[in-house]
């Protein structure tokens, strides 16, 4: 799993910063980037710019201006687990939150935006915390062949829950 960057945990702590003294103002500017393409909202250049100038590509600056949009959607922040942590930390016994979380497996780079803001606003609804340091590291690698970050958010996910029993299976007993 990739590791935040010193650079990628010094922006969320700054968000955390934004959060915790009340910026409403720079909060505010960043939630209008949500549902937008990343960084094609002028009113976060001031917030987001200091942070993105230094980057080596654009797409690397986006998940940046990403991060920052969801994160003032839903401030809550943790330094534990991943998206699949997120999930499994949500009280909704449903099918409808697995189906959820596969379809956030399943998007690609162009849909995933849409899916996390999604995904951002449940955790907020059940007040979940969301790793913003260190989605915004999977955010990096999301179309990687491997798919390790897909794998990873999965682990967290059902890595904890007993396997379901298919009928008309057996367990071997060792006894035999």
């Amino acid at each position: 799993m990739p590791r935040p960057s010193e650079h990628q945990a010094n922006f969320v702590e700054y968000l955390v910063g934004l959060s915790d003294r009340e910026n409403r103002g720079a909060l505010a500017a960043l939630r209008r980037g949500v549902g937008k393409p990343p960084g094609t909202v002028p009113e976060t250049f001031p917030i987001m710019v200091p942070w993105t100038g230094s980057l080596k590509s654009r797409r690397e600056a986006d998940c940046y201006f990403l991060v920052g949009a969801l994160f003032a959607l839903h401030p809550q922040n943790t330094t534990q687990g991943n998206m699949g942590t997120t999930f499994a930390l949500m009280p909704d016994p449903s099918d409808s939150l697995e189906k959820r979380f596969v379809a956030l497996l399943n998007a690609d780079a162009e849909d995933l935006r849409n899916h996390l803001r999604h995904a951002v606003s449940l955790a907020g609804s059940k007040e979940v915390p969301v790793n913003w340091a260190q989605l915004l590291a999977d955010l990096r690698h999301w179309d990687h062949p491997d798919r390790f970050v897909q794998r990873d958010w999965a682990e967290q996910y059902w890595g904890h829950s007993q396997p379901a029993e298919d009928e008309g299976t057996t367990e071997p007993t060792g006894s035999e």
